[in-house]
């Protein structure tokens, strides 16, 4: 039978778009037969997705003993120790896998090659456009583990990225490769965004317009564009309401520091009484919020992909995105929302032009639910990664 074992390696299996991505792949593969088991070195079942805590998937923990950083520093030094020693960990004592595949951090991938397994890394953006670079002594700092990235990403057999985007940051980051990155969008299990359908057409106008946006708080998300945004329409239409909702985890210092940041600007453009802070949420309470507002706003620039566009078009929502990265691939600019510059000006003009014309607004809705259900289905994705995970 064409059925594989496969496992996942995934550092930290938390709330973010890279956990729903290797969860949604798990599960797929899982539903097309093949047997699946995940790794990690981090699962904290108060602050994970559903199928990793009910019996879904199996989920093997090792090497949490370890250390994610020295008084706030050196987190790349030890989460490559991690890497590593959850790659021991499955060399010496774990069965053998058809396929292994691995996720956000590539130094597993050499040791996982002495399995004998096929290994397929997927590559969410490269690591060393990710750190800020900032002074010499951080650069230096860096530079081994920069080689390391691009020596142990380039020995996979098969890499698999998230956006044509990606891909061409790949290109101008590892010069080297050899092998052409294939790209593989993320997906939504369209099934769980349903449950809150009779809510769909909820529109209550009392309650006032309501904007959400959904991101993990962290700088480069840049959500007090929202904010700031959010500021200049409210002047005219009267009740409008903004949810900032996102993945939040109370161990990160920036999500603590960044949400206390945003109640302050909040606070200083004296919109605070119309914001609601939602710190971390589960999937019905995401479903809702998708099912109840006007439309989403989705601030990241240079997005690598972005799942929150998806969610947003599948739950009928229009979409304002900045014109850069993953959006530019998934939004349809005028036909299932609105991509912008990553300016307040253009984001509050972009909010104005939707509620000055909602039945046009509506019509983007409803187009982002097709383009979602022909492109973004957890059903193409599955079969797109199963014919990979086959052909190993």
């Amino acid at each position: 039978s064409g059925s594989k074992k496969v496992a996942f390696v995934h550092p930290d299996l938390g709330i973010g778009g890279a956990e729903r991505l290797v969860v949604d792949a798990a599960v797929g593969l899982q539903n097309k037969g093949h047997s699946v088991v995940m790794y990690t070195s981090h699962h904290d079942k108060n602050h994970c997705f559903q199928e990793t805590r009910d019996g879904t998937l199996n989920v093997e923990v090792f090497g949490d003993f370890l250390p994610r950083h020295l008084l706030g520093r050196f987190h790349i030094l030890f989460a490559t120790l991690r890497g590593i020693y959850l790659a021991i960990v499955i060399l010496l004592t774990q069965s053998h896998y058809d396929v292994i595949i691995v996720d956000q951090l590539s130094v597993p991938v050499p040791i996982l090659l002495a399995t004998g397994s096929k290994i397929v890394f997927y590559c969410h953006f490269p690591d060393l456009k990710l750190s800020g670079r900032r002074s010499l002594m951080k650069s230096l700092y860096r530079l081994p583990f920069d080689w390391l990235e691009e020596f142990t990403t380039l020995l996979a057999h098969r890499i698999l990225v998230n956006s044509k985007y990606t891909a061409q940051v790949f290109h101008e980051t590892f010069a080297s490769a050899k092998i052409s990155p294939e790209v593989l969008y993320p997906s939504i299990n369209l099934k769980s965004y349903e449950r809150n359908e009779s809510g769909t057409s909820t529109r209550s106008e009392e309650a006032g317009t309501c904007f959400v946006s959904i991101n993990r708080f962290e700088r480069k998300k840049n959500i007090d564009l929202a904010v700031k945004a959010f500021d200049q329409p409210k002047d005219e239409f009267g009740k409008l309401r903004l949810i900032i909702a996102g993945g939040y985890d109370p161990r990160v210092t920036e999500n603590v520091e960044y949400k206390r940041e945003l109640e302050g600007l909040s606070k200083s453009l004296a919109v605070s009484d119309q914001i609601i802070f939602k710190a971390s949420f589960s999937d019905e309470e995401r479903s809702l919020m998708l099912s109840h507002c006007f439309a989403v706003i989705y601030t990241p620039s240079n997005e690598h992909f972005g799942i929150v566009p998806i969610e947003a078009m599948y739950s009928q929502r229009p979409v304002l995105a900045c014109n850069s990265g993953g959006p530019t691939e998934s939004v349809l600019h005028e036909k299932t929302g609105l991509l912008c510059e990553a300016t307040e000006e253009d984001f509050a003009s972009g909010m104005n032009r939707m509620l000055k014309d909602r039945s046009w607004a509506r019509e983007m809705g409803a187009n982002g639910r097709k383009r979602v259900q022909e492109n973004f289905s957890l059903d193409a994705f599955s079969q797109r990664l199963h014919e990979i995970i086959r052909s190993l």
